[in-house]
């Protein structure tokens, strides 16, 4: 899948693109008969976008970018976020005032995936098409896309940056030790990253090459409730009490930049030498972090990205067109196969921050800054 990065601009421009006629790039591969029947929808209709809380930067972009680029396509976009508690109700309440408000598609960033099946058959019963994004939606069959980053492929790349970290920075060679952090358990992708890299790692640890000192390996082990960067720097206290007084730790797999960094500062706070840490998410601190030669590595992600192919394949439902999937294989959410459009994440370090972010101003800017 070729990589493109486009600005904020650019998706408003391509949104709007959308709805004249652009032809797609190419052919969804779905069997899914409610899509297949499709017969498309008014124009100026009302599109829900339901948001979990505002924990990442990315969450924050995205929802300023589906109320631009929905209305600069010609919909009317009911954006709306979930509160920062861990209870799910909110959004549950929220999806389901859109299904009475008439929305015909309803995108949907999951507070928790599990949590949603009766919201998601509520749309379908009302003729709503639902789209996953980011984050699947489990247990049901009313989901109609998803739309995400390559999350498997994410894993991927955090756990061969750490073996590259720890190959350039530890200071001597293996065995290296290190310890894992994942998700929260209520975000179906937690999972997928913390596989990802696993497939990177595990054999690496069944080698000797890496060793987990705590012998925390299983991901209900190392999950990190909520994403929150307080239980991320609590259980890193608690690991550097428990097994690092002798030890030297040499990295830690982070999931996401705000994990990396509370992890960071964790280490910092008890006199020890930062780690090769991992992170995801491209967050500003984490990029300055980074360009500071403290954070190893974060993932590109672009959310304009993702939030330009969820317009792209509204515009297509609203015209009745078929709708663009890349992958009908990999997402199965416990009852189907969901079709899905995955894009391409990129692994950034120092060293190629520039050629990553090229298309990035603001991130850039940044980078340039450290030159």
């Amino acid at each position: 899948m070729k990589k493109i990065i486009v600005t904020a601009t650019a998706l408003v421009a391509a949104a709007a693109f959308t709805l004249t006629g652009c032809s797609s790039e190419r052919g969804g591969t779905g069997t899914d008969p409610a899509a297949e029947e499709a017969s498309g929808f008014e124009e100026g209709a009302t599109i829900g976008v339901a948001l979990p809380d505002k924990t990442s930067e990315n969450w924050v972009l995205a929802g300023k970018l589906f109320t631009d680029g929905l209305e600069a396509a010609g919909f009317k976009a009911d954006v709306q976020y979930a509160p920062a508690s861990n209870t799910v109700a909110e959004q549950q309440n929220q999806i389901q005032a859109m299904v009475t408000g008439g929305a015909k598609v309803i995108i949907i960033g999951a507070k928790d995936g599990k949590q949603l099946s009766t919201q998601v058959e509520a749309a379908r019963d009302a003729g709503a098409t639902v789209i996953a994004y980011d984050r699947l939606i489990e247990n049901t069959d009313a989901v109609d896309y998803y739309v995400a980053f390559d999350n498997f492929r994410v894993g991927e790349l955090q756990g061969e940056a750490l073996l590259e970290g720890l190959a350039e920075r530890a200071g001597h060679e293996a065995p290296y030790n290190i310890e894992l952090f994942s998700g929260s358990p209520d975000d179906a992708n937690s999972k997928v990253f913390f596989d990802g890299a696993m497939s990177v790692l595990q054999p690496k640890i069944d080698d000797g090459t890496l060793n987990v000192v705590s012998g925390q390996t299983e991901i209900a082990q190392t999950a990190t409730e909520g994403w929150k960067a307080e239980n991320a720097q609590r259980r890193m206290d608690s690991l550097l009490t428990a097994s690092y007084s002798s030890e030297t730790l040499d990295g830690v797999l982070s999931p996401n930049d705000t994990l990396a960094r509370a992890i960071i500062t964790s280490v910092q706070g008890a006199g020890k030498p930062v780690p090769v840490v991992t992170g995801q998410d491209s967050e500003v601190e984490s990029v300055k972090s980074i360009m500071e030669g403290i954070q190893y590595s974060t993932i590109n992600k672009d959310t304009t990205l993702l939030v330009e192919q969820s317009i792209k394949m509204v515009g297509q439902l609203q015209k009745g067109d078929e709708v663009d999937v890349n992958d009908t294989e990999s997402y199965d959410n416990g009852v189907k196969i969901v079709d899905s459009y995955l894009l391409d994440p990129v692994i950034v370090t120092k060293e190629n921050a520039e050629e990553a972010y090229a298309n990035v101003p603001s991130l850039l800017e940044i980078v340039k800054s450290y030159q």
